[in-house]
């Protein structure tokens, strides 16, 4: 990756040293603005991996839009918007607000489409999405981290998601074919039941490479006729997919 500043690298996702820190007596409307500026800044610095520089107006008004910081816990409302991941209990975190809006802007949402997300977290990935496409589907395999999402995001109105507690690995092969899927935890390779419920013309982006280092952030492209392309895009570190045993 081109230089972006200093990198801290933390569970959730490649992190850059922000200036920006959370400042007594600003409202949280206005810091959440001045985030979005800067990860609108950031795009213009990853065009060579990426092959972005910009954000498009779905995802700019999602990120506007979407409430961080009800999506992390309590002691932590402070650092909200602050462009970092933080941890969200049970080993799991909210990813830095520059992944979420890279990863909603590399699968390319359309107000038609029909997503499903794995690793639903703390649902901030998944409001995000909601506000760019029809439909969200998301799975979370930790029980308590899954109600707790489904009732989050219930509350604040986001009524074209859908929770599912289960393995994420295998899909949600009922609701397939997908026009995206977004994977916000990391295997070691490529699910290969998530590849088979990509709609043509689809595509998924999907942190994949080892737990004990950094993965390699994939855009995998479905052709009209199913043959599936990788690129590689910028390094990153989440955490591991976990499965059912």
């Amino acid at each position: 990756m081109k230089a972006m500043g200093i990198f801290r690298l933390l569970m959730g996702a490649s992190i850059v040293v922000s200036p920006l820190r959370a400042q007594a007596g600003l409202d949280v409307e206005t810091q959440r603005q001045r985030l979005v500026d800067q990860v609108a800044a950031q795009m213009k610095s990853t065009r060579a991996e990426t092959g972005r520089s910009d954000l498009s107006e779905c995802v700019l008004r999602a990120m506007r839009t979407v409430p961080r910081h009800r999506f992390v816990p309590a002691h932590l409302v402070a650092d909200a918007y602050l462009d970092r991941p933080l941890p969200i209990g049970m080993g799991q975190t909210i990813s830095q607000p520059f992944v979420v809006a890279l990863m909603t802007e590399l699968l390319g949402p359309r107000p038609d489409a029909r997503v499903l997300e794995i690793g639903t977290g703390s649902g901030y990935q998944a409001a995000v999405l909601a506000g760019c496409v029809a439909k969200v589907y998301t799975i979370e395999i930790v029980a308590p981290l899954g109600q707790q999402a489904r009732a989050l995001l219930a509350e604040l109105g986001y009524a074209n998601v859908e929770v599912r507690i289960g393995d994420g690995y295998q899909g949600w092969p009922e609701a397939a074919p997908f026009d995206g899927i977004v994977v916000t935890a990391a295997p070691d390779h490529v699910p290969q039941p998530l590849v088979d419920q990509l709609a043509p013309n689809g595509r998924m982006v999907i942190p994949v490479g080892s737990v004990h280092g950094l993965q390699d952030l994939l855009v995998i492209s479905k052709g009209a006729d199913g043959r599936a392309v990788t690129k590689r895009t910028i390094p990153v570190r989440f955490v591991p997919l976990t499965r059912e045993r």
